[in-house]
């Protein structure tokens, strides 16, 4: 009888990750491309339910994703270098959880094999999100879903 291997997230530190490796991680929730709010006295992040204008809507994938940054240029590239920086993503986020040494969840595409299990758990936003076309920065916080931590 062979011996169980270990997923690669299990046995490699975030740094050993190929590119293809690094991006699977991703559940394809899409909340962290949702626009967020910082209290100013406390530092708390909260999200929003106000997609960035790249974000599709209902598949909660980036519709540019290798220019995305020629559109929005303070998009944020998630490297392993940052992982110590990752508590503003959701705590379901697969970067997050690797990085703090814990496994995937049931519904990961890298655990059940379905890229629609995220949005079937309703871990993603997908279908309840407007894009931030349609809303005035003054009016973010009446779109505010939870708090990041």
């Amino acid at each position: 009888m062979a011996a169980k291997v270990e997923p690669f997230w299990k046995r490699k530190t975030l740094a050993q990750l190929d590119q293809e490796e690094w991006e699977s991680l991703c559940d394809g929730c899409g909340l962290c491309c949702l626009q967020k709010l910082e209290d100013e006295d406390d530092g708390a992040v909260y999200y929003t339910r106000i997609a960035c204008k790249l974000l599709d809507l209902n598949t909660c994938r980036c519709t540019n994703y290798p220019k995305r940054r020629d559109f929005v240029p303070d998009c944020i590239q998630l490297t392993p270098a940052q992982a110590d920086e990752f508590r503003w993503l959701p705590p379901t986020c697969g970067y997050r959880l690797v990085a703090e040494g814990k496994d995937l969840p049931p519904w990961h595409p890298l655990i059940c094999g379905d890229t629609e299990a995220v949005h079937n758990a309703g871990i993603s936003q997908s279908g309840r999100m407007v894009s931030e076309t349609q809303v005035a920065e003054d009016d973010w916080e009446d779109y505010m879903i939870f708090r990041a931590g």
